[in-house]
C-alpha cells in the first residue's frame, strides 16, 4: 500500500510483526489514559467530563494510534468550545496540528449526525410545544457558520414541521431575502405557518433595522395569504434573539 492510500487516522496502517528474540514493544502510555477516560464516561456520564476530554473520546476512534489529548486541546484553543469545533469549517479544522483531511471530515460527519438527531425531534412533535428543541436545532445548525444563512421552518396546521430549508446564503453580514419567494415556497409546501431563522456570524444576535423591516414585509405578505409567521429567530454564538419575544412582530 502506498502512502497515498493511508491517512492520519492510521486505520489501514500495517502493524510490523515482532522480530524473533525481541521483546514486545511497550504498551503506548496513552492507552491506559484512554481506558481510564472511557471508564469515567461509562460510570459518571458526559457531565463529568470537560469539553476537551469528551472531544478526546471522539478522537480515540478517529485517531486510534496516537495521543489525542494535544489535538483536543489544540482544537479547543483554536475554536473555543466543543460546539464550535464541530461547527467549524472543514478547511479551518485542517489547519490545526494533528487534524488532517480524514479527521476533519469525520468531525463534520459527527456534527451532521448531531444536527439530524435534533431535527428528528422536531418532526415527531408539535413544534411550538418543543421550543427548546427548535432553538437547540437552530443553534447547532447555524450558530457557527461563517456566512449568514436565512432558514425557514415550514409548519402545517398542527404546527408540525413539514420542511426545513436554507433559502439564502449571503456574506459575513448580509443575506438577501425576498418576501415574495418566502411566501411562494410556503404555498408550494401547503404550509399554514412559518418560523424564520437566520444567523449573525459576528456572534451578537441583536436584530438590525434591516432585519426588522424585512421581517415586517414577510409578515404582511404572508398574512394576506393566510400564512402565520410565528417568529423570527436570530442565532449567534452568544445566544439568540426572538423578534416575537422582543415585541417586534
Amino acid at each position: 500500500m502506498s502512502k497515498d492510500d493511508s491517512d492520519e487516522r492510521g486505520f489501514l496502517a500495517e502493524q510490523p510483526l515482532p522480530l524473533l528474540g525481541k521483546a514486545p514493544a511497550a504498551r503506548p502510555h496513552y492507552l491506559g489514559h484512554r481506558d481510564r477516560l472511557r471508564e469515567r464516561f461509562s460510570v459518571a456520564g458526559h457531565a463529568a467530563l470537560p469539553d476537551y476530554e469528551l472531544l478526546e473520546l471522539l478522537l480515540f476512534r478517529l485517531i486510534p494510534r496516537s495521543d489525542t489529548k494535544p489535538v483536543a486541546k489544540a482544537l479547543l484553543a483554536r475554536f473555543g468550545t466543543l460546539a464550535e469545533v464541530l461547527g467549524a469549517d472543514e478547511a479551518l479544522l485542517r489547519e490545526v496540528k494533528g487534524v488532517g483531511p480524514a479527521v476533519a471530515l469525520d468531525l463534520k460527519i459527527i456534527a451532521a449526525a448531531a444536527q439530524r438527531m435534533l431535527r428528528s425531534d422536531l418532526t415527531t412533535r408539535e413544534t411550538l410545544s418543543s421550543w427548546t428543541q427548535v432553538l437547540d436545532y437552530c443553534r447547532a445548525a447555524m450558530a457557527f457558520e461563517a456566512r449568514e444563512q436565512f432558514r425557514i421552518l415550514f409548519l402545517d396546521k398542527k404546527n408540525a414541521l413539514i420542511a426545513d430549508e436554507v433559502q439564502q446564503t449571503g456574506t459575513v453580514d448580509h443575506t438577501p431575502v425576498y418576501p415574495r419567494e418566502v411566501v411562494k415556497r410556503a404555498l408550494e409546501l401547503s404550509a399554514t405557518a412559518i418560523i424564520l431563522v437566520h444567523n449573525h456570524p459576528s456572534g451578537d444576535p441583536t436584530p438590525s433595522r434591516a432585519d426588522i423591516e424585512m421581517t415586517k414585509e414577510i409578515v404582511e405578505a404572508a398574512k394576506r395569504l393566510g400564512i402565520s409567521v410565528h417568529d423570527h429567530i436570530i442565532i449567534g454564538k452568544k445566544g439568540h434573539a426572538s423578534m416575537k419575544g422582543l415585541l417586534l412582530i
